[in-house]
């Protein structure tokens, strides 16, 4: 723990701070001019996209699939996933967040005859209401709900409340036509990636994604192990993501879940 995060852990807390957004005219190899909009906070500035992205994700997405972004932040994921499904297809990108959410939201607008982004202003929770997010600074920008980890350990001293909702029935309630294309599902949720990707089981289960999970540096050995046996129980080969522009790393299993402090797998169905 650095001496700032203890400090502001025992009420030592700047004031709140929240930072504008640009847009930027990225030009990608394969894709020509797309409009990216960057939120201007300070730890933001390394968000961006580029072709390497996007052709990664065409390896496994086609034209006209669903994609769901679950953590979407500025929309630095949303964007590629976008526009590797193309126009006919859909990325929902969720991001409760209110102070990320509008630069998401301006991502969402932008680009309108090459992607179709549906920004969603909730977290994925098991049940509706509203819940308590811990962030890392008084701009609310990294952070998420740190489900069974101790405050003096995950070190994220900024409290904001937040709306979740079952992401499974909103989808069976909202989006009934596109849960059949549903290809690939990414969640970066602070440790909370398990208690999601469970409360979405019958639909990964009806729909058989790819899935990209974030295994958190403060996950504990059991619950990693948990969540490895999640994915081979429902018949998914669990992968070490190797990178924005090559998914899929070395095999992981149980026996190999300390082996990194930080890392995301990628999880391929069976067939």
């Amino acid at each position: 723990m650095k001496l700032k995060e203890l400090a502001y852990l025992l009420g030592l807390k700047p004031p709140l701070r929240t930072y504008g957004v640009e847009v930027l005219c990225v030009d990608l190899s394969g894709e020509g001019c797309i409009d990216f909009a960057r939120w201007l906070h300070p730890r933001d500035r390394g968000h961006g996209i580029d072709q390497g992205m996007v052709d990664a994700l065409r390896t496994f997405l086609r034209p006209g699939d669903v994609a769901i972004d679950i953590g979407a932040h500025c929309g630095d994921t949303a964007v590629p996933m976008a526009l590797a499904v193309g126009r006919q297809g859909a990325v929902l990108a969720l991001e409760p967040n209110p102070y990320v959410f509008p630069v998401l939201a301006r991502n969402a607008e932008l680009n309108p005859d090459r992607t179709h982004i549906i920004p969603l202003m909730f977290a994925a929770t098991p049940t509706d209401g509203e819940f308590e997010f811990e962030y890392s600074d008084a701009a609310f920008s990294n952070g998420g709900r740190h489900e069974g980890i101790s405050r003096w350990r995950h070190a994220h001293a900024f409290q904001l409340k937040v709306q979740g909702r079952n992401l499974q029935n909103y989808l069976r309630a909202e989006h009934a036509s596109l849960v059949p294309r549903l290809r690939y599902v990414k969640v970066d949720a602070e440790g909370y990636d398990l208690t999601i990707l469970r409360s979405l089981e019958d639909t990964l289960l009806e729909t058989r994604p790819f899935i990209r999970a974030e295994v958190y540096r403060h996950t504990r050995r059991a619950r990693r192990i948990k969540m490895i046996g999640f994915f081979e129980r429902l018949g998914y080969t669990v992968y070490k993501f190797g990178g924005e522009r090559a998914y899929r790393g070395e095999h992981v299993s149980a026996a190999d879940v300390m082996r990194w402090t930080h890392y995301d797998i990628f999880c391929v169905p069976a067939g």
